[in-house]
């Protein structure tokens, strides 16, 4: 009997673990033939490599979270075991009230665990650090609440302003008055569902034995853009069909699977389809079979950012910057979010390119994205700008890139999760049908990974055909 076909349909890091899972590529047995379908002209999704100052460098996702071992384990999979390497330093620093401040210790996306480092390190004003020593008794949370209404009415505005603001919004690009606790911060769920202490609650996960040796983050030599090239490869090795500059213009539901027409006019059959695109070009394709899911993918919200990444010449810079880099609270007013100097933060970078000083800075959120419209010299101009008020920088870059991700990061408000299980019940009842991806389950590539696991995993009933060679017919020009 023949392995059934299964179509995916997105070429980013889920698509592609999706394709590596079906085929055996990521180690286990192969469940179907696969033929993977990306419209633009790269695999990778948000994770790409490129050429900064003759250095190669990641111009997307530069760390993947290693406590959880979705990423790692699949790098591991596809023969990047022995590229993995933890940052050099995680030491980072919050621009804030004219200074840059330490991060403080202890602390879990922003919100403290001890108020005295808290305190030492100056982020917040005297009155902000008197209100989040006075704690205030908050009512247990029934199922879910915005982080940051839930932060200011225990700790006060100003722990979500300086310090929950800036690193949610390195992550989500969003604003914590509309992000879900529930997804966004799961650790502090059954803290705000008790009713108890925060900062004690806070305190105890960060000094909360950790498996021991096992770094927070793990980049890989050659910067991330590595592993979907890897992955990619594997797959190929592995029989799957990738293919690029191929979007799809239709996918219709049919007696015995699905039929896929791409803007070519192929037309292919497939006993499964992975969906593995972002939330509109989802809602899209199963506007006619999935009408329940197409509409709630309709509400998933995204933002967009821009990275702005540059290379020095050491003998320019009087001292380079200290530590991996500093993020900048929106209420400070600054253009800039953040910037990571990725020179001190990768030691495979310095190692590679000594003479050279590479830092990136990123700009743009949800709702304002007016960065992503100005020309790359603005963005490099404002960007200098800020790093001279910051860290006094004074040198010109030698060379620079420009990156824009046009509604890259989807957003989780309140009532997410409901969404989601909504969503995909819908897609079950279409059949032979999952979907995978950062709108779903989490941005991090280790949650892409694993919803990209659990697609699969939805799909084993159907990729066996119950009786017959199933032949997979391709008409062109349809």
């Amino acid at each position: 009997m023949a392995q059934a076909q299964v179509v995916v349909i997105g070429g980013g890091i889920a698509g592609l673990a999706a394709a590596a899972f079906l085929s055996g590529a990521a180690g286990g047995p192969a469940r179907a033939r696969v033929t993977l379908l990306e419209a633009s002209e790269r695999l990778g999704g948000k994770l790409r490599g490129g050429e900064v100052g003759g250095v190669r460098v990641d111009l997307g996702a530069e760390s993947m979270l290693a406590r959880r071992p979705e990423a790692v384990e699949l790098a591991r999979a596809v023969g990047l075991g022995t590229e993995l390497e933890p940052p050099t330093t995680a030491k980072a620093a919050i621009w804030t009230r004219g200074a840059l401040r330490p991060l403080p210790g202890g602390q879990v996306m922003g919100v403290p665990g001890n108020l005295d480092a808290l305190a030492a390190s100056g982020v917040l004003t005297s009155e902000g650090l008197e209100r989040a020593r006075h704690e205030a008794a908050g009512e247990a949370v029934a199922d879910d609440v915005a982080i940051g209404r839930f932060v200011a009415d225990r700790l006060g505005r100003e722990v979500v302003d300086r310090l929950v603001e800036p690193l949610l919004g390195g992550v989500y690009a969003g604003h914590a008055d509309e992000i879900s606790l529930r997804v966004a911060v799961p650790q502090l769920l059954e803290i705000a569902r008790g009713g108890g202490s925060l900062v004690e609650g806070v305190h105890a996960l960060a000094t909360r034995p950790q498996t021991a040796a096992t770094p927070v983050f793990q980049g890989l030599r050659g910067g991330l853009g590595t592993l979907p090239e890897a992955v990619a490869a594997a797959c190929a090795e592995a029989g799957v069909e990738l293919r690029t500059r191929t979007a799809v213009d239709e996918l219709r539901r049919t007696p015995d699977g699905w039929r896929v027409v791409t803007d070519g006019g192929e037309v292919l059959h497939a006993d499964a389809v992975v969906l593995a695109v972002p939330a509109p070009a989802a809602a899209r394709l199963l506007r006619a079979d999935a009408p329940g899911a197409a509409a709630e993918l309709d509400g998933i919200e995204y933002a967009g950012m821009a990275l702005v990444t540059m290379a020095f010449r050491r003998a320019d810079l009087p001292g380079p910057p200290a530590g991996s880099g500093f993020l900048v609270p929106p209420v400070d007013g600054r253009r800039i979010k953040a910037s990571t100097f990725s020179s001190n933060k990768w030691g495979w970078l310095e190692r590679s390119a000594p003479d050279t000083f590479l830092l990136r800075t990123s700009l743009g959120r949800l709702r304002e994205e007016q960065p992503l419209e100005l020309p790359d010299e603005e963005l490099v101009a404002q960007s200098l700008a800020d790093l001279g008020e910051a860290i006094g920088l004074t040198a010109r870059p030698y060379d620079t890139a420009v990156t824009r991700w046009g509604a890259g990061l989807p957003q989780y408000p309140v009532g997410h999760v409901d969404r989601v299980g909504r969503i995909r019940a819908a897609a079950a009842r279409a059949g032979a049908l999952a979907l995978c991806g950062a709108a779903y389950d989490g941005v991090g590539i280790p949650a892409c990974i694993a919803s990209a696991r659990a697609a699969v995993a939805e799909l084993d009933n159907s990729l066996t055909p119950p009786t017959g060679e199933h032949v997979t017919e391709r008409t062109m020009g349809a």
